[in-house]
């Protein structure tokens, strides 16, 4: 970064814990997208009269060359926000996707992409074991865990149950991750 970051506190005293959170977050938003000119970070607490409670105003301010992103969220709108780390998370996730879009639109930046979801049906269980086997469309059939099963999906399994999943290579081969029922 050509300029060093800037953090503010407006209504509220200063929180070293705050500011580097803060600061862990500019640098990953740097990991990823190394074109960073400039980043200004504001955080506001709302007066002390307000009547729905203290919900935190983070404003984010990041110089791309060509480009300013602004993140602004707005204070009132989710209650969540009056925890000042989730304000924090939420304004530094809103950058992330602008930075992603911006510099995806330029073709600078490669951006993480998900494994396609592949769809079949549960072939073989061993609930007391916590392991069984999804049947693919094309005649393979991938190992999953019970740990692989999201949510709480385990309990609605059976043979014969279609489900979607993520393939993914491991140590023994293909298996099968993130199954939900379909």
């Amino acid at each position: 970064m050509q300029v060093p970051p800037k953090i503010s506190f407006h209504g509220m005293d200063p929180s070293p814990a705050v500011e580097a959170r803060i600061m862990e977050r500019i640098d990953k938003l740097e990991e990823y997208h190394k074109r960073i000119v400039s980043c200004r970070v504001s955080v506001s607490a709302p007066h002390r009269h307000s009547r729905k409670g203290k919900i935190f105003d983070v404003r984010i301010d990041v110089g791309v060359p060509g480009r300013d992103i602004i993140v602004n969220r707005e204070p009132g709108k989710n209650h969540a926000h009056e925890d000042v780390y989730v304000a924090v998370r939420d304004a530094f996730n809103a950058a992330q996707r602008q930075l992603e879009d911006h510099f995806r639109k330029r073709g600078g930046i490669r951006v993480k992409e998900h494994a396609p979801r592949g769809h079949g049906t549960v072939a073989r269980l061993f609930s007391d074991d916590g392991y069984g086997f999804v049947a693919t469309p094309d005649g393979r059939e991938l190992f999953f865990e019970r740990d692989n099963v999201t949510g709480d999906g385990w309990r609605a399994l059976s043979v014969g149950t279609e489900v979607r999943y993520t393939e993914m290579e491991g140590e023994k081969g293909q298996h099968a991750t993130s199954v939900t029922t379909a």
